[in-house]
This record gives C-alpha cells, structure tokens and sequence, in this order.
C-alpha cells in the first residue's frame, strides 16, 4: 500500500505482524498519537453549514474532507498511519437495532429505549436504519477519496453486554442481572445476532477494495483485527462477568485473526486473569485513565503482569515518562503510544532502537 507521508508502509506492518506473534524486530512498535485522540477536535472547514449537529456527523463529503485537512502535509512515523474510521459514535451498534443516538461536537449518547414495559421485539437490526445507511455511506465516501492518501478503517462497534447496556442503561442492567437474569440473556442473544455478520460485511467491503483490517485503535491486520471490550463489567463481579460476558468474548475472538482487549481502567482489574487466559487474545490495551491514575509508572505492576503472561501490551506514555518507562520495563511485547512534536519524532525512534 503506498500512502502519502508513509513511505515506509511495509516496513511497519511487518513490525506490527512480529508484535502479534509475541516477537521483536528492531524496536517496539510505536503509534505517535495519545488514547482518545479522535475526541480532541478537528479542524472545521468554512463555508458549510447545516440544520444541526447530526446533519454535520452525517455529512460524509465534509467528514471525509475534515479528516483530509487533518492529515494534509504530515509525515507519519513509526506505526503511525493516516486512517479514517467512519464515525458515527461508540453506541451506534446499539442504534442499527432501534436506538437513537443524541449528537455533540465530538461524541453522542444513546437514549436508552427498552423500559421495564417494553417488548424486546422492537429491537430489531435493519439495513433501513439511518444509522446503518449512514454508516454506509461514510464508508463509501471515504474509500472513493482515501486512494494514496489514506487507509479506511470499520466503525466502532460495541455488541454484547455493552451494547444491552446501551439499550437498558448501565444502571438499570445491574439490577436486571439480579431480578431477570432470563430477560438480560435474551437481550444478549439479540446483541449477538448480528454482530460478527456485521462485522464479516465491513471487512469484505474494505477487502475488496484493497484495505486492510483496521478500526480506531489504528493497528492494521492482513487478517481480521478486533478490539473486544466491555466496560460495562467495570461495575460487575468476576462471576458476573464469567456468566454474562466470557461467552461472547470467546465466540467474537475465535472468529478474528488478531484481537487486542480494551482495558479501560483500574475497575476491569478483576477481570484481568479471565482475559489473560483466552488464548486468542493476542495483547491488552492497558487504559489507565486520569487524574490520581496518572502517572503510568504506578501501572508497572499490571503492565509487568501482561507480559508475564506472554501477552502484547499497548500503553499510553506522556512525553515526560518516556526515559523512566525504558528504565523500569522490559521491551518484551510492548507497544507504545505517545504524543510528540514530529520533529522529535525521529529521535523517539531511535531512543527506542537502543532499548
């Protein structure tokens, strides 16, 4: 794939291919953007204005334009690489069967549709929804416009227990756990259905148009690349998680080539051996959060934990902690992200060539 500012392509895919199979080549793969850099803004282009916010999300040209804007004249170093992943928000797995979606400046939020009085029969998936179609069409921009310039990646899709979550309210689901059990397994069923097709339908498009698999967490697999998570089961016991969520965990993971679990926080700890003892899961996103959960080095033990287990680890490093991170760690199956000033970039690299 020959992209513009990354003419070394190859040379990083395959540094990333050594990473999943738990080997080294020169240095630990590198991504220069933070966790979440995605909800920072992006730069507005002038003379385009619509009805509302959700007008702006849908507009696919002006989307698809926005992003072009952002990656114009870069140089993307290290495992760095310019991907648009169609956007919708992080509920909008949830939205396809029904939900609806409120819109912000750089996220949305469901309105959760299922009451103690309704019937789960309205939630149904349907290539009619405007969630879908809008999906669709993000896609299909984007891959007209991305030839040389850029990589397409598939949307954010939460399914499972996080997407009944979505539906219910995260709340409202803990006490279902406890009073309804039968009602909180049927929902799942429905939040299963449709999830791995879904996912098998935008892999096929992007192959077929010469992508690779990649979503938001910008790691590209020949094969199938997935992020598995479930932050709802911050709020859960291992037992509840076991029961509710180790199931489907299983069956996503078996299906995908490459699967990297998002860790998002201290309060998914207790689930951590669980996960760790998936042999499909090849590494762990370790999201350690902010304010009293910085700095990284307090993480050591955790992080020290998933390489012991022989699994990758993907962290978030702040500049600052780069040198007192190398001297505390082992290289073994780290990958690293970091924000940096491009010109320094070059020098992180090879910092990172002596470790």
């Amino acid at each position: 794939m020959n992209l513009q500012g990354k003419p070394d392509f190859e040379e990083a895919l395959q540094r990333i291919e050594a990473w999943f199979n738990h080997e080294k080549l020169d240095r630990p793969p590198v991504r220069f953007a933070e966790h979440n850099a995605e909800y920072s803004g992006s730069p507005e282009l002038a003379g385009r204005t619509w009805p509302s916010l959700k007008a702006r999300w849908f507009d696919a040209e002006y989307q698809v334009d926005v992003f072009l804007e952002s990656i114009r004249g870069r140089t993307f170093y290290g495992e760095t690489f310019p991907v648009f992943s169609p956007n919708l928000g992080p509920n909008v797995y949830a939205a396809f069967h029904g939900g609806e979606l409120d819109y912000g400046e750089v996220t949305s939020w469901i309105r959760h549709s299922i009451d103690d009085g309704n019937d789960l029969q309205h939630l149904k998936f349907s290539r009619d929804n405007e969630y879908y179609r809008g999906i669709e069409e993000l896609t299909r921009v984007a891959l007209e416009k991305c030839p040389g310039r850029f990589m397409v990646g598939y949307t954010d899709l939460h399914g499972s227990l996080d997407c009944v979550a979505d539906w219910r309210d995260p709340q409202q689901l803990c006490l279902d756990i406890i009073d309804n059990p039968e009602r909180v397994q049927a929902m799942l069923r429905v939040a299963n259905e449709n999830f791995l097709p879904l996912f098998d339908h935008y892999d096929e498009v992007l192959k077929a148009h010469g992508q690779l698999s990649i979503n938001w967490m910008g790691i590209p697999s020949r094969g199938k690349m997935h992020v598995p998570s479930c932050d709802f089961t911050a709020m859960v016991s291992t037992a509840t998680f076991r029961e509710f969520y180790f199931p489907s965990l299983q069956t996503e993971v078996r299906h995908m080539t490459h699967n990297i679990f998002h860790v998002d926080g201290k309060g998914m700890l207790p689930h951590l051996d669980c996960i760790l003892s998936v042999p499909q899961v090849q590494a762990i996103q370790w999201v350690q959060g902010v304010g009293d959960d910085l700095p990284i080095l307090q993480w050591l033990p955790v992080i020290k934990r998933i390489q012991a287990a022989g699994k990758g680890v993907l962290v978030d490093l702040q500049l600052s902690e780069l040198e007192p991170f190398i001297a505390a760690v082992k290289p073994d199956g780290l990958y690293i992200c970091i924000a940096a000033d491009e010109k320094i970039q070059p020098d992180i690299l090879k910092r990172l060539e002596k470790w």
